[in-house]
């Protein structure tokens, strides 16, 4: 049985929230009472999520927004605070993958393109989301980290680096605005049942049955699972936690 969470008037934001981890973690945040707000780059598939919950009798904003554009991402944050009065918590999950690659072959275009959405987009999200909360006084911020935040694979060295970037700039801003009433960390899934996982599989990128064994759980994560990590860490029973790395991996980094 997951912890029950009580966001009643409370506004929560989620990038890349049309599916997977940020539509899970945005139906949780509905569900424990929050008004939120979805971002995506995908219209279809956030009006598709924004449908849901409203029908549902949720208050939920949709917001397409490219993370990798800034503004862009002040616009949508803009939106938010004036649609709904305020910004409490934010999920800043919008991220992708790329195909492996020999470190010596990748195209610097591929590397230009995963960094600006993994980790030039988690910087944008959070520097305007905490411009509202500085504001406050208050709140709270997961960034979407990765078990390749924590390790290194070969063929992934471009994707870990915006992985390990977003724990950078968790940990430092954790540091600078803990003492401003906000709280900053990072969730770290492993390989996680997603539609980008699926993708993954069916291109032949990864294997799921190697991906189930290298998971000391023998299993997929579920989104649901990191949804509820994001809301424990935005919660007040997560008070006095401040600029952890938290794996979500079902044991991985733990070996």
């Amino acid at each position: 049985m997951n912890p029950t969470y009580d966001f009643t008037d409370q506004v929560a934001l989620v990038t890349g929230a049309g599916s997977g981890m940020g539509l899970a973690t945005a139906r949780a945040f509905a569900e424990a009472g929050a008004a939120v707000a979805l971002t995506d780059i995908d219209e279809a598939t956030l009006n598709a999520a924004v449908k849901e919950l409203t029908d549902s009798g949720h208050r939920a904003l949709a917001l397409t927004c490219d993370v990798s554009d800034e503004d862009q991402v002040a616009a949508a944050l803009d939106r938010t605070v004036e649609t709904f009065g305020r910004l409490d918590m934010a999920y800043n999950n919008a991220g992708i993958q790329i195909p492996p690659s020999d470190a010596a072959d990748e195209p610097a275009e591929r590397f230009d393109r995963v960094n600006a959405i993994n980790l030039r987009g988690v910087w944008a999200c959070m520097k305007h989301e905490l411009r509202h909360m500085r504001a406050q006084g208050s709140g709270a911020i997961v960034n979407c980290s990765s078990l390749g935040g924590l390790v290194g694979l070969p063929g992934r060295a471009s994707y870990h680096a915006s992985k390990h970037g977003v724990i950078g700039l968790t940990t430092s801003a954790a540091l600078e605005y803990a003492p401003r009433g906000i709280r900053i960390n990072a969730v770290c899934p492993g390989t996680i049942n997603t539609p980008m996982v699926s993708d993954m599989i069916a291109k032949g990128e990864l294997d799921r049955a190697e991906a189930e064994a290298n998971q000391p759980i023998n299993r997929l994560g579920t989104a649901e699972e990191i949804a509820q990590a994001v809301l424990w860490l935005c919660s007040p029973g997560a008070g006095f936690v401040v600029g952890v790395a938290l794996p979500v991996d079902g044991g991985y980094v733990a070996r």
